[in-house]
């Protein structure tokens, strides 16, 4: 017997096992308990998504508390003339469940950064702050901002509302294609200190 056809054998006979009535319960038993464990799995799994988003969560290590929750608290993000107020996940975790999956598995490669000690300081992780923000701004930058626009877009602004310097930026920025990141770095944390501004240069 050929390995080719001992495999399909042993594949044939794994399929019939599989589909043979159970004699214990009945496919209707079966049925109904997958659907409801189903149902269950989903539920908590998406549970704790959700549970991952929560500033409290966000902020629940030192490294977070000490270092840029307490700039963003000094951020419109945080305190505004309108009550508005963007938590960690709305500008850091995508909203479409694929891009979330692939977001929140790159935050838990950032754990082992946790249990190493690399930002476990003010000052190392002032030293890594430079390469903490570029890599999140090139995050931003590949997704034309989408978390920023999930709040803001160009054509929702009332720009006759907004000042001279604004207006001119924002429609130059929509006229040549750029997305909110190229321009609002800084906004809800401090710049790194060895961060140049294009436009100084």
């Amino acid at each position: 017997m050929s390995d080719n056809t001992e495999k399909k054998s042993r594949l044939c006979a794994f399929w019939s096992v599989l589909r043979k009535p159970s004699a214990k319960y009945s496919l209707l038993t079966l049925l109904v308990v997958g659907v409801f464990s189903g149902i269950i799995l989903w539920g908590g799994f998406n549970t704790a998504m959700e549970a991952t988003n929560e500033l409290e969560f966000c902020v629940s290590c030192h490294e977070m508390r000490d270092t840029v929750y307490v700039e963003y608290k000094e951020s419109i993000h945080y305190n505004n003339r309108t009550g508005v107020r963007a938590v960690c996940s709305d500008c850091h975790v995508p909203k479409d469940w694929t891009h979330k999956m692939i977001r929140k598995a790159q935050a838990s490669m950032e754990v082992w950064g946790k249990l190493t000690g690399t930002i476990d300081t003010p000052e190392k992780f002032e030293a890594k702050r430079m390469k903490l923000a570029t890599s999140e701004w090139a995050r931003m930058k590949a997704s034309n901002s989408a978390e920023c626009r999930n709040c803001h877009s160009f054509d929702a602004m009332m720009s006759s509302k907004q000042k001279p310097k604004a207006q001119k930026n924002h429609a130059r920025a929509k006229e040549e294609g750029k997305t909110c990141i190229d321009c609002h770095k800084g906004i809800a944390h401090l710049l790194p200190a060895e961060y140049v501004d294009p436009e100084d240069e």
